[in-house]
């Protein structure tokens, strides 16, 4: 006997054996029990997501003579074992008439078929005209055949096929009751194609199936001849490598392994994957390609981890690989993945683009690459100047700066303030005999400064740290500029209050608006912060409903802004200037516009 080719074999005979298409089973099947049958049906779909066997199917319902044992009706579970039901899977069921639409597009062969829909069924209970491709027809074909599908003798049944139903004319759509099959999903053809194989005695690593479930992009046809096909190839067995080259496809195992570098900042690691990649001579672009998909799939897993697609069967590995980056980290990632992208025709070659494109996220990634260990700057008070040289670099003799290297940033107990802080005004350098401190302009003598704008006197000592036990919402409101967070982390402080703190353990209550943005390094991140300034702490953040009666640290900026730009539109109201303005032209004050130049709001 003949190989029989693992697409025809397991094709569905009952609606019980179909996979997938739930809605159009459902559909079909109340509708063959509760009598309700239309004239023509219309099965919409890509290729081999089962139209035309849904059509035979339907055809064995209708036809079926239960077991042989006389006409028992109508059913929507044909037995597969009557005359009728053997020769409708045989393909030879004279009632059943195939047509093919590609190849019969005339008028002439439409007329043809139409001459003999007035006669009886010769065998079965219906004549059944099954049309596959039926967007194939000419206009003319599609006229001829307008008539008898609206209105046809009550023994006769139109099934249509097609994969293009945008080129069918709405009066034939009007004249049908249309179904619409989805693609399968990738989870639906590794869980049949693993049924199969274990039918078959075939060995297989579920991985490999993965591959084959990606690369038939919805269609469980093409993923069981691609089974055959791997099948041939791995000389009886399904193993991941041997399908991988079969298809010519990147193993995304490697995708994953450069994502991890760049969750580890480990550069040399990113090159070393790149190099063991360009080993197999992929196309760098697609590879890039990959490595945005992914960075896709990991922003969908920090936002909606349960809307995350496991077309590759690693939704866990991407659920874990999430924690380690920030939104910020993978929305900038992204982005500089997208540009690479359309650099890549100007490079000089596409694995020089890609490891720029991998090179640039490290360095412009939002909270900088580590810096290699080095000497710890004096703070002031301790002898030493108050110039900072740059990494790498050491101060001139005598503490002077040279003129070529960047302005002194003031030397400080507390870790950087972060880079929405106003930068001062510079001044002229100091003499050669004197160290270079930075000034910092004063503020008007009626406002007090910001909290997060911090002046540096001559002998200022750092803030001395909170006593254990008693860190309570004042000193969380106190220090929270000082600590130097930013981007997503620091938005994500800004919701916080402080609940409880027992010396050892610090709860913070997040306002819940912003629990979908919580992640472990958000947390590490401000413990590390309230390490820097003396509250050693285990850092919890639960999130909850806030208390009415404190305020957040967001919500004292959104305060304390609010009173300053009330206080600067009473100011400007004031101004005899603006007075005479208003008296003389008819002036208006746009209130929406007034900016207090005190500080700006950060939150």
């Amino acid at each position: 006997m003949s190989y029989q080719v693992l697409a025809r074999k397991w094709r569905p005979r009952t609606f019980h054996e179909l996979v997938g298409q739930e809605h159009v089973q459902r559909a079909l099947v109340n509708a063959l029990d509760q009598g309700r049958l239309h004239h023509a049906y219309l099965f919409t779909g890509t290729r081999g997501v089962g139209k035309t066997t849904l059509a035979r199917i339907l055809a064995k319902c209708l036809n079926c003579t239960a077991n042989g044992q006389g006409d028992a009706g109508v059913t929507s579970t044909p037995c597969g074992e009557c005359d009728s039901c053997r020769s409708i899977d045989e393909g030879r069921f004279v009632d059943l008439i195939e047509v093919d639409a590609a190849s019969r597009t005339k008028v002439e062969d439409t007329r043809e078929l139409l001459d003999n829909v007035q006669y009886a069924p010769t065998q079965g209970r219906y004549k059944v005209y099954l049309i596959d491709e039926v967007h194939m027809l000419s206009t003319s074909s599609f006229n001829a055949l307008l008539k008898t599908l609206e209105e046809p003798p009550p023994h006769v049944k139109f099934l249509l096929a097609t994969t293009d139903p945008q080129k069918l004319p709405p009066t034939v759509l009007s004249r049908c009751l249309q179904f619409t099959l989805k693609h399968m999903p990738p989870e639906r053809i590794v869980g049949h194609l693993a049924k199969v194989l274990e039918a078959e005695e075939v060995t297989f690593e579920e991985s490999a199936l993965w591959l084959l479930g990606k690369a038939a992009e919805g269609s469980m046809r093409d993923a069981m001849s691609l089974a055959d096909q791997a099948i041939a190839f791995g000389q009886g067995e399904v193993h991941h490598a041997d399908v991988a080259a079969m298809l010519g496809t990147l193993d995304h195992r490697h995708v994953l392994g450069l994502v991890e570098a760049l969750a580890a900042v480990d550069a040399p690691r990113l090159l070393a994957e790149v190099a063991t990649l360009a080993e197999q001579g992929p196309d760098f672009a697609a590879v890039l390609d990959d490595i945005t998909g992914v960075l896709h799939r990991l922003a969908i897993a920090q936002m909606v981890p349960d809307a995350v697609d496991n077309g590759h069967g690693d939704r866990e590995a991407l659920l874990q690989l999430a924690a380690r980056f920030t939104a910020e980290d993978i929305q900038l990632y992204y982005q500089i993945g997208i540009q690479g992208r359309g650099d890549m025709e100007h490079a000089p070659d596409l694995r020089t683009a890609l490891e720029m494109t991998l090179l640039r996220m490290l360095a412009f990634r939002p909270q900088g690459v580590p810096r290699p260990p080095q000497t710890p700057l004096p703070l002031r008070g301790e002898g030493a100047s108050g110039g900072v040289a740059p990494a790498g670099e050491t101060p001139a003799q005598g503490g002077s700066v040279p003129e070529e290297s960047p302005s002194p940033r003031p030397a400080q107990a507390s870790p950087q303030v972060a880079d929405e802080t106003p930068s001062p005004r510079p001044m002229p350098d100091p003499p050669p005999s004197r160290p270079a401190v930075e000034a910092v302009p004063a503020p008007a003598p009626d406002d007090e400064p910001p909290p997060w704008i911090e002046r540096e006197e001559e002998g200022a000592e750092a803030p001395a740290p909170v006593a254990e036990g008693h860190f309570g919402h004042t000193d969380w409101l106190a220090c929270f500029d000082s600590l130097g967070l930013g981007g997503l982390t620091r938005n994500l402080a800004a919701h916080c209050v402080v609940e409880a703190d027992d010396g050892e353990r610090l709860t913070l209550r997040l306002d819940p608006s912003q629990e979908a943005m919580q992640a472990e390094v958000h947390v590490t991140r401000i413990r590390e912060a309230l390490a820097a300034i003396g509250i050693e702490r285990r850092l919890i953040l639960s999130p909850g409903p806030l208390p009415s009666e404190v305020e957040t640290p967001k919500q004292q900026a959104d305060r304390l802004a609010g009173q300053r730009h009330s206080e600067a539109i009473e100011a400007l109201n004031r101004d005899p200037h603006v007075q005479r303005l208003q008296q003389a032209f008819g002036a208006r004050l746009i209130e929406s516009t007034v900016k207090s130049t005190v500080g700006q709001v950060r939150g």
